[in-house]
């Protein structure tokens, strides 16, 4: 295991660990075959996007050397080895998790079949399709007859041909098709017999046909095999307050496509000449990641994979309205008697939508300031708020355009919200915007009554189907007065910074959350020496932090019972002889993307709840605008402790994060029910009652 000097487990291989989970899931075989290979498409598009950014991170750390300064007190050589070393053996476990999904899909009478294993029948229909729809998409590259191959796109994968002739034994060449994927489905459905199901990949198609594409060349020995390259995807910024950020992030988004390779990844069963001449043209070597996969590659594709051939799916219950905002009703006059907590995805999201919608047509409301991070491809949220721009209300939108990998889709947005006539704010120079906060003013018999949100998770109806996130909806002024500090703040940066640094309910980064955190992590150790109850439970996407691990380590060895629910990246040893106190650490993967980030401290008999948008890592403590909500109200704040403690008793689709990051699945006890705690939540809520 590699340590650092901090008594941390290295970010990057923690993120491998839970990487391995989510195999696990598509490795299970309790899991619908669907379900499967959707987590195979989940897996493989969570390792792309590590090597555009972490593993290009680390290359970038390798080239400055000393003078870089990393985060992590560790060698990026010896990091960077660990994670090839990882990969290759995920590698082969995805292979062989795959070769078991064919064998239930055959079980299902659903075959995917290569160009060799076609009837007569769907050949011609096969080629049929490729006239018809794939050939104009394509254009092969001769390379040998190119002095500069052109960069390999980024998410692209290719099909590598070694071209030959049996006339001239000893004449051979080689060409590359860019399989054109973002135009056309990656699978087809053929003619298949009665009760079979027979799909065929595009690059397959391809494959079929290179006999028309080459032959006319005097060729008539072809052989394909897929090839695929992963670049840095970090944007080359500059980050001076004078510099126009739109023109930056157009050149950045350009820069991207000509990232350094990270990663690339072969058909193992390539001609071996063939492998070396393209890794030298490419300009790679040994050390860029050289990963020998299997003959499909860019399998995140995989979570499209057609779900209309299958009879058997159980279908996802579906999100339903908060009783208490069940329609008709006016939102805000619910706010105005109490709070409403939304737990996605549980809850639906169209309660927020609602919100916003009635903001935009009640003639009282005045204003809406609102931040947005990732939006929906057709957003309701933006629809929402361009029509109260147009029934005359001020709408201030904070939008995030470095959002990573949502960067093109927010340039969009700005110019859209402009045009109608919305004030768009483009956040911080030197730090990300990513608290999700929203208020609304209304202005009505000469008294201003103000509503708002906070939220863990995106303004995004699509993702809020099965991000698990919770929103609070208020109207306490106690809070609206933070929120509305906030967006002083980022409409005018320099001017109001003393608005951020007066919030008094709120904690925000990069101000004091950290704080506020350790604070309460404080008050824990002196009930804990004082030989009383002490206890925090912590729900997160990633724990990183170094100084809140150190913390937390201090609570341990102080007697406080630490309980944590971490999806992805869990950089604390959970176990050490020191602990006078019990750490227990999971990971849920199910079928819901676990994404809210709550925090509940024992404080003796009267506990503090905080629900935030920040992970406890240093970039979103220090380098973004974050933004934590306590709870205040009793009953949602049992609510969360309810949810906390479902997913606490999970057994089904929970593993224990160890030392050694191992994986191992919670085993039920004798004699205790079986917990699926996403299957228990939804239970749990819909038969919840509330009184108004």
């Amino acid at each position: 295991m590699i340590k650092t000097t901090k008594q941390t487990i290295i970010r990057d291989i923690s993120w491998l660990a839970f990487n391995a989970r989510v195999l696990q899931e598509a490795n299970d075989a309790t899991n619908h075959v669907h379900d499967r290979l959707r987590f195979l498409g989940i897996f493989s598009n969570n390792l792309d996007e590590f090597f555009r950014v972490r593993v290009a991170a680390l290359n970038r750390m390798l080239i400055l050397g000393k003078s870089a300064k990393m985060h992590l007190e560790a060698n990026p050589e010896k990091i960077l080895k660990k994670i090839q070393q990882t990969v290759i053996t995920h590698q082969e476990e995805f292979d062989l998790t795959f070769a078991d999904i064919i064998e239930e899909l055959k079980r299902k009478n659903v075959f995917i079949k290569n160009e060799k294993q076609l009837s007569k029948k769907q050949k011609e229909y096969v080629s049929r399709v490729f006239e018809e729809k794939v050939r104009t998409q394509i254009i092969p590259l001769m390379i040998e007859t190119i002095p500069n191959i052109p960069l390999l796109r980024d998410k692209s994968i290719y099909l590598a041909c070694v071209l030959g002739s049996t006339k001239a034994s000893m004449v051979q060449r080689y060409a590359l098709i860019e399989i054109p994927t973002k135009v056309l489905p990656r699978f087809l459905i053929m003619p298949s017999e009665e009760g079979q199901t027979d799909i065929i990949l595009l690059e397959d198609i391809i494959r079929l046909n290179l006999p028309g594409l080459f032959a006319p060349f005097g060729f008539d020995r072809f052989m394909g095999h897929i090839i695929k390259v992963t670049r840095d995807a970090e944007l080359d910024i500059d980050n001076d307050v004078n510099t126009n950020l739109i023109t930056e992030l157009e050149k950045g988004l350009k820069n991207r496509k000509h990232g350094r390779a990270t990663r690339f990844i072969y058909d193992r069963n390539i001609d071996p000449l063939f492998l070396n001449y393209l890794t030298k043209r490419l300009g790679l070597t040994k050390k860029d990641n050289l990963i020998p996969g299997g003959r499909i590659h860019n399998f995140k594709d995989f979570i499209d994979f057609p779900v209309s051939i299958f009879s058997d799916i159980k279908p996802r219950p579906k999100p339903f309205i908060h009783p208490l905002l069940k329609q008709p009703c006016r939102i805000m006059d619910v706010l105005e008697k109490q709070d409403v907590m939304l737990h996605l995805p549980y809850h639906s999201f169209d309660s927020v939508i609602d919100l916003l919608r009635e903001a935009a047509i009640d003639p009282f409301v005045t204003n809406i300031r609102i931040t947005c991070y990732r939006l929906a491809k057709n957003s309701k949220i933006i629809n929402a708020l361009i029509n109260a721009v147009r029934n005359g209300k001020l709408v201030t939108v904070v939008l995030e355009l470095r959002a990573r990998f949502d960067e093109e889709a927010n340039l969009r947005w700005k110019v859209q919200l402009e045009e109608e006539g919305v004030k768009v704010v483009l956040g911080i120079h030197d730090m990300k915007v990513h608290a999700k906060v929203c208020v609304i003013k209304k202005r009505e018999f000469n008294r201003t009554k103000q509503y708002g949100f906070v939220s863990t998770g995106n303004l995004n109806e699509n993702t809020a189907t099965y991000y698990g996130d919770h929103t609070l909806l208020t109207t306490d002024r106690r809070i609206i007065a933070d929120i509305n500090r906030i967006f002083d703040y980022l409409e005018n940066p320099i001017k109001k910074v003393t608005n951020l640094k007066i919030c008094k309910t709120l904690p925000v980064s990069p101000l004091n959350m950290r704080k506020v955190m350790m604070d309460n992590l404080n008050k824990e150790i002196r009930i804990a020496k004082k030989k009383k109850p002490a206890s925090v439970i912590i729900k997160l996407n990633s724990l990183v932090d170094y100084v809140l691990i150190e913390k937390l380590y201090a609570a341990a060895k102080a007697g406080v019972d630490i309980k944590m629910v971490i999806r992805g990246i869990c950089c604390a040893y959970t176990q050490q002889k020191s602990f006078k106190g019990h750490i227990s650490a999971i990971s849920i993967i199910d079928e819901y993307l676990e994404h809210a980030r709550v925090v509940v401290f024992g404080n003796g008999k009267t506990p503090k709840v905080f629900i935030s948008s920040a992970d406890w890592m240093v970039r979103n403590l220090d380098h973004r605008v974050e933004a934590a909500c306590p709870i205040y109200d009793k009953g949602i704040q049992q609510e969360l402790t309810d949810i906390l403690n479902i997913q606490l008793a999970e057994n089904v689709k929970g593993r224990i994060l160890d030392n050694e990051q191992s994986n191992i699945y919670v085993v039920k006890e004798e004699n205790k029910p079986e917990v699926r705690s996403q299957e228990a939540i939804y239970k749990y809520l819909k038969t919840k009652s509330y009184t108004k």
